[in-house]
């Protein structure tokens, strides 16, 4: 194999940064800023049937109105796990059980919880940070082993250049998205 074939798949290195960046958008839709938004029960899975589910495929997620949102579980053995699963979930809303139906009155945000989504939102964005991290370590593992492939030292240099600077975007869009959610969650 000639030197300058040896290539490393940035492609895969920016698709894997970018699906921590939607993973990061998934959950910061879950937090939500003191309106009821379906979306709030996405990242939490409930234990059912021997495997992690979203609640969304255990039960229909509606929003009757702006403060509300009802779950109605398909499955009525599984009320008691999913009900369970959001009051460990941190989501900070009490679920009310009505038969089938959970109800998730949403509170108005004071002043603390606004801090404390505000902290949650803040742990989100670490874990993006550290997964787009873990990426660039890949990346970086693969320099190397082209290195002992016969890689030369400026090519070396060059990606590992290049993978840098797309973990540099890839921290940098995070910084931001969680500067924008936390505004968000701090307006009153």
């Amino acid at each position: 194999m000639a030197h300058e074939e040896i290539e490393i798949d940035t492609d895969d290195l920016q698709r894997r940064m970018d699906g921590a960046m939607t993973a990061l958008k998934q959950e910061f839709a879950s937090l939500r800023t003191g309106r009821a938004s379906a979306s709030i029960v996405d990242p939490i899975q409930v234990e059912a049937y021997g495997q992690m589910t979203p609640i969304n495929q255990l039960g229909t997620v509606n929003v009757p109105e702006p403060r509300m949102v009802v779950i109605n579980v398909w499955d009525r053995a599984l009320v008691g796990k999913v009900e369970k699963a959001i009051r460990e979930s941190g989501i900070g809303i009490n679920p009310v059980t009505d038969g089938p139906l959970i109800r998730l009155p949403i509170p108005e945000l004071n002043e603390e919880r606004r801090r404390e989504l505000s902290k949650v939102a803040a742990q989100y964005a670490e874990q993006a940070k550290i997964a787009i991290r873990n990426v660039r370590r890949d990346g970086m593992d693969q320099i190397k082993k082209a290195k002992a492939l016969g890689m030369s030292e400026d090519d070396q240099k060059m990606w590992a250049d290049e993978v840098q600077e797309m973990t540099d975007r890839a921290i940098a869009a995070v910084d931001k998205a969680l500067e924008i959610k936390q505004a968000e969650i701090m307006q009153v």
